[in-house]
């Protein structure tokens, strides 16, 4: 099963690039004896009509839904989840990230990148 989440509108390119990565998990990871591979795209929104078409003529099994985000985390988890800072704290250690610099995808790369 390859599952994508992506953070915004489904484009029919998605399709494609679904399909894609399933050929190449068939390929490359499925055993002979697995059901071919399974595709699920998960967007922030969807329109029916476009991913219908998008999917129209696609052999491989790929479902489109949409996802909504919530705020709620029920109790038990959200005494097990680490604060912000905390995070925060875990990039900083494993990038050596010093306190004057952000942290983002950006920064993380930037700082990475540099050699030593």
């Amino acid at each position: 099963m390859v599952i994508e989440l992506k953070t915004g509108k489904f484009k029919p390119e998605y399709a494609g690039k679904l399909n894609f990565y399933l050929s190449a998990v068939d390929d490359l990871l499925k055993h002979e004896s697995d059901n071919p591979s399974i595709g699920i795209l998960l967007c922030k929104q969807k329109d029916k009509l476009t991913a219908e078409y998008a999917l129209k003529d696609v052999n491989k099994p790929i479902g489109v839904s949409e996802y909504k985000l919530s705020d709620y985390v029920p109790q038990e988890l959200a005494d097990t989840l680490p604060s912000i800072e905390e995070i925060e704290k875990r990039i900083r250690t494993k990038y050596d990230l010093p306190e004057n610099v952000s942290v983002s995808d950006a920064d993380i790369e930037a700082h990475s990148a540099k050699p030593g």
